[in-house]
Formats: structure tokens, sequence, C-alpha cells
């Protein structure tokens, strides 16, 4: 549960700014489907390390989507 906090702390302020962007994109009437994707995948990032058993499995599950991992 500690990594899916880590993850969810990291991934707000993406989030935020996709929030903007996705805003900005139908405003003018662009595509939206990456940003869609993009933030579907920061929903989903909490549960990366889900499977994980060791440590190093945690370090290594960091989605990069999230940016650096705060483990490395």
């Amino acid at each position: 549960e500690i990594f899916a906090d880590k993850v969810r702390e990291a991934r707000t302020p993406l989030l935020a700014a996709l929030d903007t962007d996705y805003m900005k994109a139908l405003e003018s009437n662009a595509d939206t489907t990456q940003i869609v994707a993009d933030k579907q995948a920061l929903r989903d990032a909490p549960t990366a390390g889900d499977s994980a058993t060791t440590i190093a499995e945690l370090k290594a599950a960091w989605p990069s989507c999230c940016g650096d991992s705060p483990y490395a």
C-alpha cells in the first residue's frame, strides 16, 4: 500500500496537467486520444507493484508514466 500511495502522490500533478491539456484540446477541437490514454495509464499506475514479491521487483515496477522513481 505504501507503493501505491507513492504512485498516487507522484501522479497527482501529472493528472492535473493532463486535465488542462485535455480542456485546451477540446477548446481547439484537437485530438484527445493520447491525452486520454496517458490519463488512463496514470489511473492504472497504483497497481503496478501488486505482483512484486521483493524490494528489487518493487523498485522495477515503478511506472514510467509517473516520472522518476523515488526508489532509484
